[in-house]
């Protein structure tokens, strides 16, 4: 403080020292006047308009931060248009092989059987037209008409599909009561009722049946046509004391005629120590099978054999709750999964309550070169895969945004083939996700159909039901999958840009997806041992953080040209690392961490702030040699160039503030200003250099005159402003050494002291050579005071430096 003081004194001392207006005196000669002590030797008018220009690009250097804070703003406003988002080239290993010609043919087959043995009542989405499948089916195989009569031809000559029925008594609710107590003691006999002629059709419309009702006529009936096989009657267990039992029980049934078979379930309350119910599963017990037998009748027998049945009206054994009757010819395609209301079986019985049942017809045999040597799940991932390709590759607007929807006759064609091969709901997810992920390594889908997928998967998983080949295929594909998009987020920017919005939101529900797959359990049950998810992702993006910096210095070559041609093309290459440090910051860390909980922002910018500090640390070390060998000469445009690189390595150290604090110590630019101190010093006189030539400038376009209503001319203005630009560089060059700084500050003001002194001698001087010829015998100058506030910010020179100037 005591310095700066003595400074503003020694300021003060000059001044009264110099020849003081304060008097009358006659102007000197103009030949007289001699050279300023404290500004440089006259210069030519270019070499001033040069100085305006210095601090004109100063000014643009101080103002980069503001500029790139506003680029990015825009930026990302650019990418709010519809603009396409970059392909995503992947590695080719990670492109599924194409399947063969001979192949497509045997697949075609199937498709062609798939069609001609439909069952079901088709859903309003589904295509009733064979002509039409067909014609859909010759487009996506690629198929002339010819092949196509020839195979189908071979399969209307084939074997028909044998159909089954299962069944699935999920529970009932609001049964009647039969007991003492308020409840009953319901379970379910069910089975298939053989084709009826139509004017049976019609007589049983008028009548309903019943297993127990019917099984003295059935004893007496010699036609074997006409009894009731008992391999299609089964029964379920026997809940005690409720009126809402649950059995969740699955049957199966084979069927003869799939269009005019019936479904019959009848309900009973079991009273008796020995019932149809229990005979049956004695009879089941013998046969080896559940309720396989010989006929009904063979049922009614023994349950007279064990002498429970014997005697007694019906009502003695089973009390009816009711029953159901379901023809298989109104069973939808993709079966029924509904409560049927309980129906009497005459006028006179009263029942009431709903059953519960889950019903899906299947082929249980199919007469095809591919069911005979591949698993049914291998055949529909293949048939899918074609059928998504072509419906991929006919969508016209926007097709990386495809959502998977496909066509009715596709739908169609699908859904009978999943149908007819018995295919769970689980093993048609696991299919999709398959085949739609594998898919999009070629062909990019919407990756929310992806996301959507997973959590089908996710919804249906039952680890029992997957095992063998297809545990192994989920995990194949996982693992695929998981590359690929670790593939994507080492190429994240050239592959999902922040100009383009379509890109971002890709990106994003890419992160979700696979944020979403580590935590599955279907995931942690197939990949057990891919549990560091994490560390691939962080290991990703360190890998394409340094390829993309890799990029950067073989685009500017900052290695090439001479010392100050290198030194700019560092710049150019920080720029770039800030630009693109605003970017994680702004948006891609928003994304890592909110999807899958990485901190994007610390990773890379750890690794760039390292990498650009070992490069300009080996740059300064040359410039030190360089500027020692040339006796300390520092050019304008050296200089300006060494102040750029400074403040963009500046910008480039104060993201650290948005690094978790364990992240922000130890930085490799942390002590980054030690590299510049001799440069800065020599810079200092190149400023100090400009500002007198802008403050003669000023003197010598000054016209003496008040500017606007103001009482003072416009070099007062000129000098202050350039007062205030050096005073912003050194705000803005922030030296973070105490010790330094003060070195600096003493070099700033002892600076601003001689151009002070400068501006008020040449001012003098113009005033005196305006004087001279006027009839002016006295001409007074009252004092001009301009004040500067000098703020530097450190706690160590607190106190802001009043400099003053007289006129």
């Amino acid at each position: 403080m005591t310095t700066l003081l003595d400074l503003k004194s020694s300021v003060l001392r000059q001044v009264q020292r110099s020849q003081s207006l304060r008097s009358r005196r006659e102007p000197p000669p103009p030949t007289a006047s001699s050279p300023l002590t404290h500004c440089p030797d006259p210069i030519p008018r270019r070499i001033s308009e040069e100085s305006v220009e210095f601090f004109e690009r100063m000014n643009a250097i101080l103002q980069k931060q503001e500029n790139m804070m506003r680029a990015a703003q825009a930026e990302c406003q650019r990418g709010a248009c519809t603009v396409p988002p970059p392909q995503e080239h992947v590695d080719q290993a990670f492109i599924p092989d194409r399947i063969s010609r001979t192949e497509l043919d045997l697949l075609y087959e199937e498709a062609v059987y798939t069609v001609v043995n439909r069952v079901g009542v088709p859903s309003p989405e589904h295509v009733k037209s064979d002509d039409e499948l067909f014609a859909y089916l010759l487009k996506v195989f690629d198929m002339g008409e010819e092949e196509h009569e020839i195979i189908l031809q071979k399969v209307q000559e084939s074997k028909r599909a044998n159909f089954s029925l299962r069944v699935s008594v999920m529970k009932a609710k609001n049964l009647m009561a039969k007991d003492a107590n308020g409840y009953s003691d319901p379970y379910c006999m069910l089975g298939i009722l053989v084709g009826q002629s139509p004017r049976e059709t019609e007589e049983k419309k008028e009548r309903k049946f019943s297993f127990r009702k019917r099984k003295d006529k059935l004893e007496k009936r010699s036609s074997t046509k006409e009894v009731l096989p008992a391999r299609c009657i089964q029964v379920t267990e026997v809940k005690p004391e409720t009126l809402n039992p649950v059995w969740d029980e699955h049957f199966v049934f084979e069927i003869d005629d799939v269009h005019n078979d019936l479904l019959h379930l009848d309900i009973w309350d079991h009273d008796d120590d020995v019932s149809v119910a229990e005979a049956c599963k004695k009879l089941n017990e013998v046969s080896g099978l559940r309720g396989m037998g010989r006929y009904f009748k063979q049922i009614a027998k023994s349950v007279r054999a064990n002498g429970s049945a014997s005697s007694g009206s019906e009502e003695n054994v089973d009390d009816f709750l009711g029953c159901i009757n379901i023809p298989l010819n109104e069973i939808p395609v993709m079966g029924y999964d509904t409560w049927f209301k309980l129906e009497p079986r005459s006028s006179a019985s009263k029942v009431q309550g709903e059953c519960h049942l889950i019903l899906k017809l299947f082929t249980s045999q199919r007469d095809t070169a591919l069911s005979k040597k591949e698993t049914n799940v291998s055949i529909h991932k293949k048939l899918l895969s074609q059928i998504v390709e072509y419906e991929h590759a006919h969508v016209k607007r926007e097709p990386y945004n495809w959502n998977g929807q496909v066509s009715p006759p596709a739908w169609t064609v699908l859904t009978h083939h999943a149908v007819q091969t018995d295919l769970s709901p689980l093993q048609q997810a696991i299919i999709r996700w398959q085949c739609y992920s594998s898919h999009h390594r070629t062909q990019r889908v919407c990756y929310s159909l992806l996301l959507r997928l997973l959590r089908t998967i996710d919804a249906e998983w039952d680890p029992p039901a997957v095992r063998g080949d297809l545990e192994r295929q989920l995990s194949d594909s996982f693992r695929l999958y998981t590359e690929h998009c670790l593939c994507l987020m080492k190429n994240m920017r050239q592959v999902f840009p922040c100009t383009s919005a379509a890109a971002i939101t890709r990106y994003e529900l890419m992160l979700r997806g696979i944020g979403y797959m580590q935590n599955m359990r279907a995931f942690k049950t197939v990949c057990p041992l891919r549990n560091d998810l994490h560390l691939d992702i962080t290991t990703a993006i360190k890998k394409g953080t340094a390829e993309w910096y890799e990029s950067l210095i073989a685009r500017y070559k900052p290695e090439e040209g001479t010392l100050e041609e290198q030194l700019k093309k560092l710049v150019q290459v920080i720029d770039a690392v800030c630009a693109d440090v605003q970017r994680a910051q702004n948006i891609y860390n928003k994304l890592f961490y909110s999807a899958v909980k990485v901190d994007f922002f610390s990773i890379s910018y750890r690794l760039l702030e390292k990498q650009v500090a070992d490069d300009v640390n080996v740059a300064m070390e040359r410039v030190c040699g360089t500027l020692e060998q040339e006796s300390s000469r520092l050019t304008q445009t050296m200089g300006e160039t060494i102040f750029e690189l400074f403040m963009s390595l500046k910008i480039l150290k104060g993201f650290r503030e948005f690094l978790p604090l364990k992240d922000a110590k130890m930085l490799a630019l942390t002590g980054f200003h030690n590299w510049f101190k001799s440069s800065i010093h020599k810079w200092l006189q190149i400023v100090h250099d400009r500002s007198c030539d802008r403050i003669r400038k000023a003197v010598e376009t000054d016209k003496l005159g008040p500017l606007q209503q103001a009482k003072h001319s416009s070099s007062a203005v000129e000098v202050t402003a350039c007062f205030s630009q050096v005073r912003e560089i050194w705000v803005q060059l922030a030296w973070p050494d105490s010790a330094g700084a003060f070195i600096f500050v003493t070099r700033l003001t002892d600076n601003f002291c001689s151009e002070a002194v400068c501006y008020s001698e040449m001012i003098t001087h113009k005033i005196e050579r305006n004087q001279l010829g006027r009839d002016h015998k006295s001409f007074t100058v009252q004092p001009c005071f301009f004040s500067f506030f000098f703020s530097p910010p450190l706690p160590s020179v607190s106190p802001p430096l009043l400099l003053l100037a007289f006129c």
